[in-house]
């Protein structure tokens, strides 16, 4: 039997004559390597259809291009090579390539006192595009940490202090009596709200930029904020995150800024735009903050 080639329907020619903004595939499952670590990540990759009168574009030629990353470090050259082949293999098709990259990244964290460590997982995402324009490449990922409200902390140093007065009236104490007191239920009579927060920090890649930052962003932004949200512990690792969050007082406006400071201080961005998000304990809606560096 002879062999016939086989039928290219997305060479065919259309008559509808439409470009299309973006045309490719969403949701590749792609192993990848970053920050040394194993990562799964869910990979959308497309081009631009700016030949209004090609009926599609070649889909298998970017799946190929995105395995260039398979068990490989995840950098700035491995991404631009990626899109590079998306559009050589599309010329006089496309005249942009996009890719985007989620998903968490497993590092591991140690405790404030114990020797014990832990991982914990950072949601990341990484956006590029390449364009007449040239190339843009953003990074994003999310820190979690804890808040206490220092509103509720100094309610509840009034009610411990009008409790002290209402036990001792007469104002003549002695310190084993007011040491007691403070180790008991009867005398520290509330305590400050607190609740898990995220900080969702996107930067834009500054050019010469060959590594992602992802450590460093991380790092900066954990060390920042004072009270990450902790993996393994033992009591006194919780004793210490106990004197960690009320050492660090914060409305989410004070952790925008707090973050804002060493966002602007790393060297590998040349844009950068935060969102802090406070889910509340005491209310049923979320306090939210956001900040920004030459973003447009």
């Amino acid at each position: 039997m002879n062999e016939q080639p086989l039928p290219d329907i997305a060479a065919q020619a259309t008559h509808h004559d439409l470009p299309l903004d973006w045309v490719g595939m969403a949701g590749i499952a792609l192993p990848i390597l970053l920050a040394d670590a194993a990562v799964t990540a869910s990979v959308d990759i497309g081009v631009s259809l700016d030949d209004a009168g090609a009926r599609g574009i070649h889909m298998s030629r970017l799946y190929l291009a995105a395995q260039r990353l398979v068990h490989q470090p995840l950098n700035v050259p491995a991404v631009l090579q990626v899109l590079d082949d998306c559009l050589s293999s599309h010329q006089e098709l496309s005249d942009s390539a996009t890719l985007t990259l989620r998903g968490e990244v497993p590092l591991k964290r140690p405790a404030l006192v114990s020797p014990l460590n832990g991982w914990k997982g950072y949601p990341f995402e990484l956006r590029a595009r390449q364009d007449g324009r040239g190339v843009n490449i953003e990074l994003q990922v999310e820190v979690s940490y804890s808040s206490t409200c220092p509103c509720s902390a100094a309610l509840a140093r009034q009610l411990i202090q009008q409790r002290f007065a209402w036990d001792f009236p007469d104002q003549q104490v002695d310190y084993s009596s007011v040491l007691d007191w403070l180790g008991s239920t009867q005398g520290i009579v509330a305590t400050p709200h607190s609740q898990r927060s995220t900080a969702t920090l996107q930067l834009r890649l500054a050019p010469g930029c060959v590594e992602l930052p992802v450590l460093e962003l991380i790092d900066s932004a954990e060390q920042a904020l004072g009270t990450p949200v902790q993996t393994a512990v033992k009591r006194a690792d919780e004793q210490a995150f106990a004197l960690a969050n009320g050492q660090n007082l914060m409305f989410c406006e004070d952790a925008a800024r707090r973050l804002h400071r060493p966002l602007r201080q790393l060297p590998q961005a040349s844009a950068f735009r935060l969102k802090v998000v406070h889910a509340e304990s005491l209310h049923a809606h979320d306090a939210v903050a956001e900040s920004s560096w030459n973003w447009c």
